[in-house]
């Protein structure tokens, strides 16, 4: 697309989003001098868009009260972007449609796109790889997706039909407090009225979502995210892991993120000496894993202190792999 249609679509943009936009704007938003701002307005009244010119102080553009544009127009920046969207999306479990819709969506922005343009993208999207891993995430239904969405927006209870890891099948109502999506995976925290406590729940799992009459009060400082990590860290799994590493939380987190490690803040080790001056605090740090050969390597990776506390399986793999670092190290390439 050459560089004026660019801009006579960018100036239609501007102009789309409301309100009245002064010449000095609109000529320092497109790069442009006042004259050509003009000359790109005359394009737009030649296509038949009722941009209207306002008189006086304060005046300059707009679009004519009440004017709807057609369904699709985009640069091509503008569809590489939307069909990227598309396509990652699906890819990695964001795009919280089942089904088809998201490859339908692409068919019908490739259809209306101009034939050089569409030729042009089909390129990239063939050539392109995603190494995210081959199996999609399960996404939730729009139908579970929108109520829930909108419970939370409006603070009114929600009643669902959920299925647990297990299979067993229950029906709960739910004062939702956010939704959460993280690793491709979509999850809604709030107050379980049947269990009553915070509970997080994966949207994949709801068969069904209704909202009911009433409304709730969030309570203050709750935070959907750190709560769906939280809950990630301290599922039960078959070992627990305590640790302490030399480092603040920010630190630890590289190689850690809350998903898989809390860490509860910086303290001194009881094992070690009093601290020099200037030396970093020690960080206590809990896992819950369900097998242990992966963090050897990510305790290396950190490249700090650490003290193993439990189990003393992973004191062992640790040793282990420092015995065969060493071997590896002394090897010559003869």
């Amino acid at each position: 697309m050459s560089r004026p249609v660019s801009r006579v679509l960018t100036l239609l943009e501007l102009l789309q989003a409301g309100g009245v936009r002064t010449v000095a704007e609109l000529a320092g938003r497109l790069g442009v001098g006042e004259r050509t701002v003009r000359r790109y307005v005359d394009h737009l009244v030649d296509l038949d868009i009722p941009v209207e010119s306002v008189r006086g102080r304060y005046g300059g553009y707009r679009l004519a009260p009440g004017h709807r544009m057609p369904p699709l127009m985009l640069t091509d920046e503008e569809a590489l972007a939307v069909l990227l969207g598309l396509v990652a999306g699906r890819r990695s479990g964001m795009t919280a449609t089942a089904g088809t819709a998201g490859e339908t969506a692409a068919a019908k922005v490739r259809r209306v796109l101009p034939e050089r343009l569409r030729h042009r993208l089909d390129a990239v999207l063939d050539s392109l790889t995603f190494t995210a891993p081959p199996a999609e995430p399960p996404a939730p239904e729009t139908a579970v997706l929108l109520p829930i969405a909108d419970a939370v927006r409006r603070h009114r209870p929600v009643a669902i039909r959920y299925t647990a890891a297990g299979g067993r099948r229950s029906e709960r109502t739910l004062y939702p407090y956010g939704l959460v999506a993280h690793s491709g995976r979509w999850y809604v925290t709030g107050r379980d009225l049947s269990a009553g406590e915070e509970r997080t729940f994966r949207l994949d799992r709801v068969a069904g979502a209704r909202i009911l009459p009433g409304s709730f009060e969030p309570p203050a400082g709750h935070d959907p995210a750190e709560r769906v990590l939280t809950s990630l860290a301290t599922a039960p799994y078959r070992h627990a892991v305590t640790l302490r590493i030399q480092g603040t939380a920010e630190q630890i987190r590289t190689r850690l993120p809350g998903s898989v490690a809390i860490v509860t803040g910086t303290e001194e080790m009881e094992e070690i000496e009093e601290m020099e001056e200037g030396e970093e605090p020690w960080s206590r740090v809990e896992i819950r894993a369900e097998r242990l050969d992966w963090l050897p390597g990510a305790l290396a990776s950190l490249d700090r202190p650490f003290v193993v506390e439990r189990p003393d399986a992973l004191r062992d793999l640790v040793a282990g792999l420092a015995d065969r670092l060493m071997e590896s190290a002394r090897r010559t390439s003869g």
